[in-house]
């Protein structure tokens, strides 16, 4: 079974894909704009988000960049274009697989098991280290996805921890934007907004601000370093 986001304005089409998943075993949540997905990306763990381009709010490919700006979690494009440039286009901006209308749901879902099978062996082979790492009274245990502060859990999305994570094992240590992007993010390029919303989150939650920083140090120009309160 997967948990399965379908991000498709037309109802017939949703209600279709969401009947079939559902008879199929998948537990199934679907929206149809692109902010509705960014939001419940956020907030809920997906194993596979199914995407359609010909969103009302925002096109499809765009919705693919934010979506990879706040996950890493498979995304399957289904849609009627079927132009060879953009198709590709859409794989190198981070789609892994695509899917012309109309398909079948037989298609659909080995093109899912495929997606979800290559997923789960990578996640497998790129295990984080055991060690729990300390930075003043933050708690960060990568082995099993949890932090702390003062001994309070923090609620983190996937992104937000692997930031923090990231930063934390190099406490005092200045990671530039570029870096975050290719270690975090797993981009070569990208926007630097994207960095800057998810740190204005996780600032939030460890009850600071850009203005009155405890742990999150921004050097403008530079980057930024998470280092003990002093």
């Amino acid at each position: 079974m997967a948990r399965v986001l379908v991000v498709e304005d037309d109802q017939f089409v949703r209600s279709a894909l969401i009947r079939h998943l559902t008879d199929a075993g998948h537990a199934v949540r679907s929206v149809g704009t692109a902010l509705e997905a960014l939001r419940e990306v956020a907030q809920v763990g997906f194993d596979v988000v199914i995407l359609d381009l010909g969103l009302p709010d925002l096109d499809g490919g765009e919705a693919l960049k934010m979506l990879r700006g706040i996950t890493d979690i498979p995304v399957i494009i289904a849609t009627a274009r079927d132009d060879e440039a953009e198709i590709v286009r859409l794989l190198n901006d981070g789609a892994d697989d695509y899917l012309t209308k109309p398909f079948s749901v037989e298609h659909l879902s080995a093109r899912m098991t495929a997606v979800l099978r290559r997923s789960r062996a990578g996640a497998a082979g790129a295990e984080p280290p055991s060690r729990v790492i300390q930075v003043g009274g933050l708690s960060i245990d990568p082995l099993r996805r949890q932090a702390e502060l003062d001994g309070t859990a923090l609620d983190l999305t996937r992104r937000e921890f692997d930031l923090l994570a990231f930063l934390a094992g190099r406490p005092g240590v200045v990671v530039s934007r570029k870096e975050l992007l290719a270690e975090v993010w797993q981009q070569s390029y990208g926007d630097d907004q994207t960095i800057d919303v998810h740190l204005s989150w996780l600032r939030r939650k460890l009850g600071e601000t850009a203005a009155k920083p405890r742990y999150l140090h921004t050097l403008r120009g530079v980057g930024v370093k998470l280092e003990p309160p002093q």
